[in-house]
């Protein structure tokens, strides 16, 4: 197999998952951080990256230090994350997207013109009960990030069991 041909293989073969927030300095380097643990302890057949950008992000901003450390609290490391702002390019690499909120996923309608039925879903959209939104901690105390975060972690299982079955 010549080099073009196992680039496009490999291409096909790997699915990116998109974490969408407002900046991508606060929920979304959490919930990347999150999935790529997830899928490692699953051990899922499939090759899986995570990614993440902001609705309003300026590029290269790093996280915010409680996020940083309600994640390092779990033995995962986001420092090296720089925040990115969602592009068209960023949208149409992604298998599927994970927003926080019903007004993420709306202004991505709006701002994008997405195909019919494209994959984009709230990170918790496939947890039974309780709020399907996950507000921003942003400037807010340690505890709030915390909470946070394991909204996101409780999510993970739905999120790696839907992948497992649709991507």
């Amino acid at each position: 197999m010549g080099k073009k041909s196992r680039l496009k293989k490999e291409k096909r073969e790997l699915k990116k998952v998109l974490f969408i927030c407002t900046a991508n300095v606060c929920r979304s380097p959490m919930a990347e951080g999150l999935f790529t643990r997830a899928v490692k302890d699953a051990q899922t057949s499939k090759k899986i990256e995570a990614y993440s950008a902001g609705l309003s992000a300026m590029d290269g901003d790093k996280p915010s230090q409680n996020s940083i450390d309600a994640c390092e609290e779990l033995g995962i490391d986001i420092t090296d994350h720089r925040s990115a702002g969602l592009t068209r390019s960023s949208l149409q690499e992604a298998s599927a997207v994970f927003c926080m909120t019903e007004s993420h996923r709306a202004l991505i309608n709006m701002y994008f013109d997405l195909p019919q039925g494209y994959p984009i879903f709230l990170m918790r959209e496939f947890v039974e009960g309780e709020s399907k939104e996950l507000p921003d901690p942003y400037g807010q105390d340690i505890e709030v990030y915390r909470q946070c975060r394991d909204r996101m972690a409780e999510a993970m299982p739905t999120l790696i069991n839907w992948v497992e079955k649709n991507l």
